[in-house]
């Protein structure tokens, strides 16, 4: 063989072998990106107040201009923080709004708290305004900080003990729930 062809072969094998690699990554990429738009959590923290701690004290206005406080909340009301710039929110809001039709109790067990930066939220304020009591406020607003909220979706469950209301689960899996009941 000649130096040429040689050279013609290692260049063509080595371009085989990117090709094979980049489509690996490119695979690999796919399912990462799949799994980080299915966790409901941030990056290894959760993603609000633990599971048993203390909620602390807000005070806001709903859409409907009523007032709401943590007093306000209800023994196993659901609470659930949603942002229109988030992804993951845009794809599980249809299902939370069948689940929150399910709550005992209905509306004013659920209190949904839209994080609107750029004023785009109106979907989500019209489609949660159906089936929960709805807050809109900016990021680090008085329920988040509450609730201690640091990524979106977040689905939580409160109770009460006394006068304190507490954090039941702070990672509540609704589309479990919706299957078991055959929605």
């Amino acid at each position: 063989m000649t130096y040429q062809t040689l050279i013609t072969l290692l260049v063509g094998a080595l371009g085989a072998l990117n090709l094979v690699l980049a489509l690996g990554i490119i695979r690999r990429l796919r399912e990462h990106t799949e799994l980080l738009a299915q966790r409901p959590t941030g990056s290894g923290e959760s993603t609000a107040i633990a599971v048993g701690e203390r909620v602390g004290d807000f005070a806001a206005v709903t859409r409907d201009g009523a007032e709401i406080s943590t007093a306000d909340l209800a023994e196993n009301a659901v609470v659930a923080f949603f942002s229109p710039d988030c992804g993951p929110c845009r794809d599980r809001l249809p299902s939370f709004v069948e689940f929150a039709r399910t709550v005992p109790g209905g509306a004013r067990q659920v209190l949904a708290v839209v994080v609107d930066v750029a004023g785009d939220g109106a979907e989500f304020v019209r489609s949660l305004g159906e089936v929960a009591r709805v807050v809109v406020e900016k990021p680090d607003g008085s329920v988040s900080d509450a609730f201690q909220v640091r990524s979106y979706p977040t689905i939580l469950r409160v109770t009460r003990r006394g006068d304190d209301v507490l954090v039941a689960d702070n990672r509540l899996r609704f589309e479990a729930r919706l299957a078991k009941a055959g929605r």
